[in-house]
């Protein structure tokens, strides 16, 4: 039998280095990889910019602690880098709330599921790291009182006071997030069936939310102010170009300093909160609600239902324990 010939072939080596393993090198190739996925996945922008920075702080965190990260590759982290360098340096040496180490691990959790699910790394050091258990805290709302200091900041002798005016009685009516308002345009409003169509949704579904007869009138004054602008978005500047998230934001948080709002953060998050609680308040079932604020699961209007209904308190006044002892006093 002839023998064997000790130096492979061409083709044998090739079968060598398709069996090898080859995982990414540098965690720059990494987050490109994930970007370039997220984008396929036509996700939000402001989503991938979430995932960029928390990354970006991730290996600034490790850097803090002396790990060389030009040296550490993707394949090298492990659950103690995650567990003793983030979640633990971040509670016990920085001193951060629970939400932001969540917030923190859940874009770690997403970037290194999406390396291991696609052969990037061989192990996924968040496979078995959970979100920190954090206390359910009361939804902060404004009270009536604080609601009708807000409204009366606007100076309604100018465009953008009409304007502010305006997005503020929005958020109120429809509990609509601010991207999905700064996403609005004109041909959005179907004045006939008094609705408005959220397209800018954070779900990616489109949906119809109400308005009444008050808040048809408002954006009526409003757009009659506005005239014709070379954007079809609702809300402009006064520059004529559509106003953008954080202008809105900055305005909110400017006419609650200056109505001296304390207690709670005037956000115009917390005017979709406001509008779901007043909304149960009134008599808004779970669907309904679920319906119009657009969320997809059910959780989050169950915990609004829970805060803000009244059947729970109406029926305590049946069954209170203290009406069957005697009183003292």
């Amino acid at each position: 039998m002839a023998r064997r010939k000790n130096v492979l072939s061409d083709a044998e080596l090739s079968i060598i280095r398709k069996s090898k393993k080859s995982y990414v090198e540098t965690f720059k190739e990494a987050v490109d990889l994930f970007v370039r996925d997220c984008d396929l996945r036509n996700l939000r922008p402001y989503t991938i910019k979430y995932y960029c920075n928390e990354i970006n702080a991730f290996l600034n965190l490790l850097s803090e602690q002396g790990i060389d990260i030009n040296l550490l590759k993707p394949h090298n982290v492990t659950e103690e880098h995650i567990k003793e360098n983030v979640i633990l340096y971040m509670r016990n040496y920085k001193g951060l709330k629970v939400v932001s180490i969540n917030t923190r691990l859940r874009a770690l959790r997403a970037l290194f599921n999406f390396l291991h699910k696609h052969k990037h790394i061989p192990k996924n050091p968040m496979e078995n790291t959970k979100l920190l258990k954090d206390r359910k805290r009361i939804i902060p709302t404004f009270t009536k009182e604080q609601l009708n200091k807000l409204l009366r900041q606007p100076d309604l002798k100018t465009f953008v006071g009409v304007r502010d005016y305006t997005i503020m009685l929005l958020f109120l009516e429809t509990g609509i997030r601010v991207n999905e308002l700064v996403g609005l345009s004109l041909a959005d409003i179907r004045w006939e069936d008094n609705l408005i169509v959220i397209r800018n949704a954070k779900s990616y579904r489109e949906r119809l939310v109400p308005i009444q007869k008050e808040m048809k009138h408002q954006l009526k004054k409003y757009i009659a102010i506005r005239g014709y602008v070379e954007t079809d978005s609702l809300f402009v500047t006064i520059d004529e170009t559509p106003l953008t998230r954080r202008a809105i934001q900055q305005r909110i948080e400017r006419y609650g300093v200056s109505a001296k709002i304390k207690g709670v953060r005037c956000s115009c998050h917390t005017f979709r909160h406001t509008f779901a609680k007043l909304s149960v308040q009134q008599g808004a079932n779970i669907f309904e609600l679920q319906t119009i604020l657009g969320h997809t699961s059910m959780e989050v209007v169950k915990t609004y239902v829970n805060l803000f209904g009244t059947d729970v308190r109406d029926s305590h006044q049946k069954f209170s324990p203290l009406k069957l002892i005697d009183k003292r006093l």
